[in-house]
């Protein structure tokens, strides 16, 4: 009796098997399109067929008595473009076109006659999968089934509504170009196209995202980029593994060299002029269909301070700009750290009229420097939060009532010392200078850290802290440049648009830590 339970048990896990078989078989056969209309028609509308915007429409084709089929999301897709390129093309023109008399038979209407000669629109492709035309249709593309053809075309009809091209609103400036990045792909590589005549600017697409795709495109001067730079971007990108990407800040975070680093090791813009600027000067752009802004890499830290103002002006205006956002840049991160050390640690450093003032001012408050400063700079971080999240009419202006009421309440009310409030709005002014706000956040958080080990060693812990900070910045390295190049490495030759912004005639070589095929802004 157990043998037979045995044999028994083996036959039916082979039963078992050769049905899981059949199964997988028929699903892979009906992911394929075959001959059948009716079976193809039907393989879709389990697919797609429950969502209220995907529209069917059947009709003949002329007088062959041929049955098709075209299927568009409705929103995604141009209606004027299908009735008078498609259907029209289709229903009518080609039965005035071929008289009555004419057989027509399935096979006479091959993909070719139909591509060639009947369909009077430019983007025509041919998808032998129910998957890639589910993928296709709900993008806004038109999908056209017809009886007797093992495969179905995708129309280009897409056309989404989008913006106009308006100013950069994350990025003003006095001079310039008042163009900006849209939310559209083709809009955006048509600027970069448009706006200079350059012949060997290639644009390499993929696709990123593995339930909704989307296209990415990666920018660069084939004539001046390396070609290692390129290949490390490509990979980098080939490896992003997520169901959705929404915005390029995704693609930063998975590309970047070192996710730890609080520094952003990928610039992000707004501005078409900036991103030709970088890529003349051998760097790569990557732009995302769906979001305005464009990714620059490899960045340094003085990319960061840069603004494209610096070289529309003249350059003793252009370099007095630059020296004063490097000062804002010092204030922002500092300034809130010397003051508790020299209140609590070093009050001797201080002039002594000044400081007889301050122990004066300070004379009611309870609380010791660090508290006083956490207490005052989280508020003024909480307003400026609150500002940006705010309708914009009244936003600015909360910002603005809303630190001078906490200011002067928490002077009169002994909370703070007036100083501690000249200490955090000179602060809060020199971050606002910055032209890059992912570098401006970065320098707020790193304000904080700097505060306390003023608040743990004095002096000492803000030196000690500076030390630290710049160690981490002369490692850092974006698409294998240095962080803090030319500075580190040291290339005097290059420091012509470092801390100074030197004429234009004097700049006539592109970095040479971007290992250009040419070296030389002139050819």
């Amino acid at each position: 009796m157990k043998k037979w339970k045995s044999k028994i048990r083996k036959i039916g896990n082979h039963a078992n098997e050769n049905e899981n078989k059949q199964e997988s078989a028929s699903q892979d056969s009906t992911n394929q399109f075959t001959d059948e209309f009716t079976l193809n028609l039907e393989f879709v509308r389990k697919e797609i067929g429950h969502n209220s915007d995907v529209h069917f429409r059947d009709f003949i084709i002329g007088r062959t008595g041929i049955e098709a089929c075209i299927i568009f999301a409705e929103g995604l897709s141009d209606k004027d473009l299908i009735d008078k390129h498609i259907m029209t093309s289709l229903m009518v023109d080609f039965s005035a076109e071929y008289p009555q008399e004419q057989p027509y038979v399935k096979e006479s209407l091959s993909n070719e006659f139909i591509k060639n000669q009947v369909l009077s629109i430019s983007d025509v492709e041919e998808v032998r999968s129910i998957k890639e035309l589910t993928s296709k249709v709900l993008t806004g593309s038109t999908a056209l089934l017809i009886d007797g053809l093992s495969h179905a075309f995708i129309l280009g009809t897409t056309k989404l509504k989008t913006r106009t091209i308006e100013e950069p609103v994350s990025e003003a400036l006095v001079r310039g170009p008042r163009v900006g990045f849209t939310e559209s792909l083709i809009d955006n590589t048509s600027l970069l196209r448009g706006n200079e005549d350059i012949e060997n600017l290639s644009l390499v697409k993929f696709q990123v995202g593995k339930r909704s795709k989307k296209d990415l495109v990666v920018a660069y001067i084939n004539e001046i980029v390396d070609p290692e730079l390129v290949k490390e971007v490509e990979k980098r990108i080939k490896k992003i593994d997520l169901d959705n990407v929404p915005e390029s800040g995704y693609v930063e975070q998975l590309i970047e060299d070192n996710y730890l680093s609080p520094f952003p090791q990928v610039q992000n813009t707004e501005r078409p002029d900036r991103v030709m600027a970088a890529l003349m000067e051998g760097r790569v752009a990557i732009l995302l269909d769906g979001t305005p802004f464009a990714l620059i890499a490899p960045v340094t830290f003085s990319m960061m301070v840069q603004s494209p103002e610096d070289y529309y002006e003249r350059w003793i205006p252009g370099t007095f700009i630059r020296f004063l956002r490097y000062i804002a840049v010092v204030l922002s991160l500092f300034t809130p750290a010397l003051y508790i050390a020299f209140i609590s640690f070093h009050p001797g450093l201080i002039p002594t009229k000044l400081a007889i003032s301050i122990i004066g001012t300070r004379s009611g408050v309870p609380f010791p420097s660090l508290i006083e400063a956490l207490f005052l700079e989280i508020s003024i971080e909480i307003l400026r939060e609150a500002g940006l999240r705010l309708p914009k009419p009244i936003g600015p202006a909360m910002g603005i009532v809303g630190g001078l009421i906490i200011g002067e309440a928490a002077v009169q009310a002994g909370i703070v010392s007036p100083i501690l409030v000249i200490v955090v709005a000179l602060t809060a002014i020199s971050s606002f200078a910055i032209p890059q706000y992912s570098v401006g956040i970065t320098l707020r958080i790193l304000r904080f850290v700097a505060m306390l080990c003023a608040a743990i060693l004095g002096l000492y812990g803000v030196i000690l802290f500076f030390l630290f900070m710049m160690s981490h910045l002369v490692k850092l390295k974006s698409f294998g440049v240095p962080y803090m190049s030319p500075a580190v490495p040291y290339r005097l030759s290059e420091w012509k648009d470092l801390m100074v912004r030197m004429p234009i005639m004097m700049m006539k070589r592109r970095p040479k830590m971007m290992h250009t095929k040419d070296p030389l802004r002139k050819g």
